[in-house]
Protein backbone atom coordinates (compact mmCIF):
# COMPACT_ATOMS: atom_id res chain seq x y z
CA UNK A 1 0.00 0.00 0.00
CA UNK A 2 2.96 2.36 0.97
CA UNK A 3 4.42 1.63 -2.53
CA UNK A 4 1.29 2.01 -4.53
CA UNK A 5 0.41 5.51 -2.92
CA UNK A 6 3.70 6.87 -3.40
CA UNK A 7 3.47 5.46 -7.44
CA UNK A 8 0.12 7.43 -7.65
CA UNK A 9 1.48 10.58 -6.36
CA UNK A 10 4.16 10.19 -9.52
CA UNK A 11 7.29 8.66 -7.33
CA UNK A 12 9.71 6.71 -8.70
CA UNK A 13 9.82 3.77 -5.95
CA UNK A 14 12.83 1.85 -4.76
CA UNK A 15 11.78 -0.87 -2.60
CA UNK A 16 14.77 -3.01 -0.32
CA UNK A 17 14.03 -6.42 1.33
CA UNK A 18 14.92 -9.58 2.68
CA UNK A 19 11.65 -11.48 3.73
CA UNK A 20 8.67 -13.46 2.20
CA UNK A 21 6.38 -10.58 3.08
CA UNK A 22 8.84 -8.13 1.49
CA UNK A 23 7.75 -10.00 -1.84
CA UNK A 24 4.66 -8.02 -3.17
CA UNK A 25 6.33 -4.89 -2.33
CA UNK A 26 9.45 -5.62 -3.91
CA UNK A 27 7.62 -6.52 -7.25
CA UNK A 28 5.64 -3.72 -7.59
CA UNK A 29 8.36 -1.02 -6.77
CA UNK A 30 10.02 0.17 -10.44
CA UNK A 31 13.39 -1.45 -8.85
CA UNK A 32 12.80 -4.09 -6.35
CA UNK A 33 16.47 -4.34 -4.33
CA UNK A 34 16.77 -7.84 -2.41
CA UNK A 35 19.76 -7.73 -0.14
CA UNK A 36 22.28 -10.21 -0.20
CA UNK A 37 21.04 -12.73 2.70
CA UNK A 38 17.00 -12.44 1.57
CA UNK A 39 15.27 -15.48 0.70
CA UNK A 40 14.37 -17.20 -2.70
CA UNK A 41 11.17 -15.98 -3.12
CA UNK A 42 12.69 -12.26 -2.07
CA UNK A 43 15.02 -12.37 -4.69
CA UNK A 44 12.69 -14.37 -7.15
CA UNK A 45 10.43 -11.19 -6.83
CA UNK A 46 13.29 -8.07 -6.87
CA UNK A 47 14.47 -6.17 -10.33
CA UNK A 48 18.41 -6.57 -8.69
CA UNK A 49 20.13 -8.65 -5.83
CA UNK A 50 22.85 -7.36 -3.61
CA UNK A 51 25.94 -9.55 -3.63
CA UNK A 52 27.75 -7.82 -0.95
CA UNK A 53 26.71 -7.39 3.13
CA UNK A 54 25.26 -3.88 3.62
CA UNK A 55 22.57 -0.90 1.42
CA UNK A 56 25.66 1.02 0.10
CA UNK A 57 25.64 -0.93 -3.22
CA UNK A 58 22.27 0.71 -3.72
CA UNK A 59 24.41 3.74 -5.12
CA UNK A 60 26.31 1.59 -7.30
CA UNK A 61 23.10 -0.15 -8.59
CA UNK A 62 22.14 3.31 -9.38
CA UNK A 63 24.65 4.29 -11.25
CA UNK A 64 24.89 1.86 -13.51
CA UNK A 65 21.49 1.14 -14.56
CA UNK A 66 21.37 4.75 -15.41
CA UNK A 67 24.50 4.71 -17.30
CA UNK A 68 23.12 1.90 -19.36
CA UNK A 69 19.97 3.82 -19.95
CA UNK A 70 22.05 6.64 -21.69
CA UNK A 71 24.80 4.06 -23.81
CA UNK A 72 21.07 2.81 -25.25
CA UNK A 73 19.72 6.49 -26.15
CA UNK A 74 23.07 6.52 -27.54
CA UNK A 75 22.76 3.33 -29.75
CA UNK A 76 18.89 4.67 -30.45
CA UNK A 77 20.10 8.49 -31.90
CA UNK A 78 23.07 6.37 -33.85
CA UNK A 79 20.66 3.72 -35.38
CA UNK A 80 17.99 6.15 -36.46
CA UNK A 81 20.13 9.04 -37.62
CA UNK A 82 22.68 6.45 -39.57
CA UNK A 83 19.76 4.69 -41.14
CA UNK A 84 18.29 7.90 -42.49
CA UNK A 85 21.89 8.95 -43.31
CA UNK A 86 22.62 5.68 -45.56
CA UNK A 87 18.98 5.44 -46.77
CA UNK A 88 18.74 8.82 -48.06
CA UNK A 89 21.70 9.79 -48.93
CA UNK A 90 21.99 6.87 -51.99
CA UNK A 91 18.21 7.36 -53.33
CA UNK A 92 19.16 11.28 -53.31
CA UNK A 93 22.53 10.56 -54.97
CA UNK A 94 20.86 8.60 -57.32
CA UNK A 95 18.57 10.96 -58.50
CA UNK A 96 21.03 13.24 -58.85
CA UNK A 97 23.88 11.12 -61.08
CA UNK A 98 21.40 8.62 -62.35
CA UNK A 99 24.02 5.97 -60.56
CA UNK A 100 24.13 4.12 -57.56
CA UNK A 101 27.22 5.23 -56.11
CA UNK A 102 27.65 2.98 -53.62
CA UNK A 103 27.81 -0.85 -54.31
CA UNK A 104 26.23 -3.76 -51.51
CA UNK A 105 29.89 -4.80 -50.97
CA UNK A 106 31.14 -1.36 -49.66
CA UNK A 107 27.83 -1.45 -47.64
CA UNK A 108 29.18 -4.53 -46.21
CA UNK A 109 32.41 -3.10 -45.42
CA UNK A 110 31.09 -0.27 -43.98
CA UNK A 111 28.83 -2.85 -41.47
CA UNK A 112 31.63 -4.71 -40.76
CA UNK A 113 34.02 -1.72 -39.47
CA UNK A 114 31.09 -0.01 -37.79
CA UNK A 115 29.85 -2.72 -35.80
CA UNK A 116 33.13 -3.34 -33.79
CA UNK A 117 32.17 0.67 -32.39
CA UNK A 118 28.78 0.28 -32.18
CA UNK A 119 29.29 -2.64 -29.92
CA UNK A 120 31.69 -0.84 -28.04
CA UNK A 121 29.51 1.57 -26.83
CA UNK A 122 28.22 -0.92 -23.94
CA UNK A 123 31.93 0.11 -22.69
CA UNK A 124 32.04 3.71 -23.27
CA UNK A 125 32.25 6.29 -20.29
CA UNK A 126 28.66 8.08 -19.77
CA UNK A 127 27.54 10.71 -17.31
CA UNK A 128 24.67 9.66 -15.39
CA UNK A 129 21.82 11.77 -14.79
CA UNK A 130 21.13 13.24 -11.15
CA UNK A 131 17.39 12.01 -11.30
CA UNK A 132 15.14 9.23 -12.55
CA UNK A 133 14.89 9.15 -16.05
CA UNK A 134 12.00 8.27 -18.35
CA UNK A 135 12.12 6.94 -22.21
CA UNK A 136 11.14 9.88 -24.36
CA UNK A 137 11.18 7.87 -27.56
CA UNK A 138 9.50 10.50 -29.64
CA UNK A 139 11.94 13.27 -28.61
CA UNK A 140 14.75 10.94 -29.27
CA UNK A 141 13.48 10.15 -33.30
CA UNK A 142 13.19 13.73 -33.49
CA UNK A 143 16.60 14.50 -32.24
CA UNK A 144 18.07 11.39 -34.42
CA UNK A 145 15.31 12.60 -37.97
CA UNK A 146 17.12 16.11 -37.86
CA UNK A 147 20.41 14.83 -37.49
CA UNK A 148 20.63 12.39 -40.20
CA UNK A 149 18.75 15.26 -42.53
CA UNK A 150 21.16 17.24 -42.01
CA UNK A 151 23.99 15.05 -43.05
CA UNK A 152 22.04 13.74 -45.97
CA UNK A 153 22.39 17.41 -46.77
CA UNK A 154 26.31 17.25 -46.26
CA UNK A 155 26.65 14.49 -47.74
CA UNK A 156 25.01 14.98 -50.69
CA UNK A 157 26.92 18.91 -51.24
CA UNK A 158 30.24 16.81 -50.82
CA UNK A 159 29.15 14.48 -53.47
CA UNK A 160 28.44 17.35 -55.83
CA UNK A 161 31.75 19.18 -54.51
CA UNK A 162 33.82 16.02 -55.96
CA UNK A 163 32.18 15.85 -59.34
CA UNK A 164 32.43 19.25 -59.86
CA UNK A 165 36.26 19.16 -58.87
CA UNK A 166 36.46 15.77 -61.06
CA UNK A 167 38.17 13.90 -58.34
CA UNK A 168 35.59 11.02 -59.56
CA UNK A 169 37.29 9.01 -62.39
CA UNK A 170 35.25 6.25 -63.09
CA UNK A 171 32.29 4.24 -61.01
CA UNK A 172 34.75 2.48 -58.52
CA UNK A 173 36.30 6.21 -57.47
CA UNK A 174 32.40 7.20 -56.67
CA UNK A 175 31.73 4.17 -54.52
CA UNK A 176 34.87 4.99 -52.99
CA UNK A 177 33.83 8.63 -52.31
CA UNK A 178 30.48 7.43 -50.93
CA UNK A 179 32.30 5.21 -48.92
CA UNK A 180 34.17 7.33 -46.97
CA UNK A 181 31.58 9.89 -46.79
CA UNK A 182 28.84 7.47 -44.98
CA UNK A 183 31.55 6.23 -43.12
CA UNK A 184 33.81 9.27 -41.53
CA UNK A 185 30.02 11.18 -40.66
CA UNK A 186 29.14 7.94 -39.18
CA UNK A 187 31.97 7.50 -36.54
CA UNK A 188 32.22 11.43 -35.83
CA UNK A 189 28.04 11.47 -35.44
CA UNK A 190 28.66 8.31 -32.92
CA UNK A 191 31.60 10.55 -30.88
CA UNK A 192 28.76 13.79 -31.17
CA UNK A 193 25.49 11.47 -29.69
CA UNK A 194 27.57 9.51 -26.98
CA UNK A 195 27.12 12.92 -24.82
CA UNK A 196 23.60 14.84 -24.06
CA UNK A 197 25.86 17.74 -23.62
CA UNK A 198 28.37 19.10 -26.04
CA UNK A 199 30.81 16.04 -27.67
CA UNK A 200 33.73 17.39 -25.22
CA UNK A 201 32.17 17.22 -22.23
CA UNK A 202 32.70 13.64 -21.35
CA UNK A 203 35.74 11.72 -22.30
CA UNK A 204 35.51 8.01 -23.77
CA UNK A 205 36.24 4.47 -22.84
CA UNK A 206 39.67 3.24 -23.77
CA UNK A 207 37.84 0.82 -25.67
CA UNK A 208 35.63 2.77 -27.22
CA UNK A 209 37.99 5.44 -28.35
CA UNK A 210 40.35 2.57 -29.33
CA UNK A 211 37.84 1.47 -31.85
CA UNK A 212 37.30 4.20 -33.11
CA UNK A 213 40.93 5.17 -33.85
CA UNK A 214 41.05 1.50 -35.53
CA UNK A 215 38.43 2.09 -37.47
CA UNK A 216 39.92 5.14 -39.04
CA UNK A 217 43.07 3.59 -39.68
CA UNK A 218 41.64 0.94 -41.48
CA UNK A 219 39.12 2.65 -43.77
CA UNK A 220 41.65 5.40 -44.74
CA UNK A 221 44.49 2.87 -45.60
CA UNK A 222 42.15 0.65 -47.51
CA UNK A 223 40.49 3.60 -49.43
CA UNK A 224 43.76 5.16 -49.96
CA UNK A 225 45.84 2.68 -51.36
CA UNK A 226 42.32 0.83 -52.87
CA UNK A 227 40.91 -2.83 -53.48
CA UNK A 228 40.62 -4.45 -56.90
CA UNK A 229 37.08 -4.88 -57.58
CA UNK A 230 35.85 -2.56 -54.84
CA UNK A 231 37.72 0.22 -54.42
CA UNK A 232 39.64 2.80 -56.66
CA UNK A 233 42.16 4.43 -54.83
CA UNK A 234 41.88 8.37 -53.42
CA UNK A 235 44.66 10.05 -52.88
CA UNK A 236 45.37 10.84 -49.91
CA UNK A 237 44.83 14.27 -49.63
CA UNK A 238 41.33 14.18 -51.10
CA UNK A 239 40.80 11.65 -48.21
CA UNK A 240 41.77 14.51 -45.93
CA UNK A 241 39.43 16.58 -47.17
CA UNK A 242 36.90 14.33 -46.85
CA UNK A 243 38.01 13.74 -42.91
CA UNK A 244 38.32 17.55 -42.07
CA UNK A 245 35.17 18.25 -43.64
CA UNK A 246 32.81 15.55 -41.70
CA UNK A 247 34.52 16.67 -38.68
CA UNK A 248 34.64 19.42 -38.60
CA UNK A 249 30.87 19.45 -39.94
CA UNK A 250 29.83 16.94 -37.00
CA UNK A 251 31.46 18.46 -34.08
CA UNK A 252 30.62 22.05 -34.52
CA UNK A 253 27.57 22.41 -36.61
CA UNK A 254 25.71 18.87 -35.73
CA UNK A 255 26.82 18.51 -32.44
CA UNK A 256 25.12 22.38 -31.87
CA UNK A 257 22.03 20.94 -33.44
CA UNK A 258 22.28 17.83 -31.40
CA UNK A 259 23.03 20.40 -28.40
CA UNK A 260 20.10 22.46 -28.56
CA UNK A 261 17.29 19.47 -29.67
CA UNK A 262 18.21 17.13 -26.61
CA UNK A 263 17.78 20.12 -24.62
CA UNK A 264 14.46 20.80 -26.12
CA UNK A 265 13.16 17.08 -26.61
CA UNK A 266 14.98 15.20 -24.38
CA UNK A 267 15.12 14.92 -20.44
CA UNK A 268 18.46 16.77 -19.03
CA UNK A 269 20.11 16.46 -16.11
Amino acid sequence: MIVKSLQAKGHIVGMTGDGVNDAPALKQAEVGIAVSNATDVAKGSSSAVLTGEGLSNIVDLVKVGRAVFERINTWILNKISRTILKTVFVVGAFLMTGMYVISSSAMLAMMFFTDFIKISISTDNVRWSRKPNVWNVKGLVKVAVVLGSIMVVEALWMLYIGFTCSWINGNRSVVTLSFQMLFYFAIFSILSVRERGHFWESRPSKAFLGSVIFGLVCVTAMTTVGIPGLFDPLPFSITLVIILYSSVLSFLLNDEVKYALVRKHVLIW
